[in-house]
């Protein structure tokens, strides 16, 4: 198995939008997923892109994935947020998930983030056990909130 990691291409999406799903299964939420095709390239390759990833292979044949953005805080700077590595079924625990995991890190660096982010549910042993390998700070203090679209479009809320 020879892994090679690269930056993701626009005729790389269709790729990114399976394991999407993928993922969404394995956290069983895959009815959560409505990101299309569509809005992928425009969103992440048209005027102003607002995410960027990277994509492992073992040969020809795609074994992961990690997208990426870039955000800013008030209070340390320029920052990367990390929303998601996947790595296929079929291809984990051989070490991809921390090719692609360094592969941001590189980034972060070459870019000049102050911090590097992202969220682990909870539940998921397997990747809390990961990200503690790398001496990562797992936060529980912040609570994660969120306004649905439906909620955004429907302000002024009515009491």
């Amino acid at each position: 198995m020879e892994i090679s990691i690269r930056k993701g291409l626009k005729a790389d999406l269709h790729l990114v939008l399976d394991m999407i799903q993928e993922l969404a299964a394995y956290e069983k939420a895959p009815q959560e997923v409505t990101v299309t095709l569509n809005d992928l390239e425009k969103d992440g390759f048209g005027e102003n892109p607002l995410f960027e990833f990277f994509l492992a292979f073992d040969g020809d044949t795609v074994a992961g994935m990690a997208f990426y953005f870039f955000s800013y805080s008030t209070w340390k700077g320029k920052c990367i947020y990390l929303e998601d590595i996947v790595v296929k079924n079929e291809f984990r625990g051989k070490n991809i998930g921390r090719l692609l995991f360094e592969a941001v890190i590189l980034k972060s660096k070459e870019y000049g983030a102050n911090r590097m982010q992202w969220q682990v549910l909870d539940w998921n042993e397997p990747a809390i056990h990961f990200y503690q390998k790398f001496d990562a700070v797992l936060d529980n203090t912040w609570i994660n909130g969120k306004l649905t679209k439906e909620q955004i479009q429907n302000y002024p809320f009515s009491s």
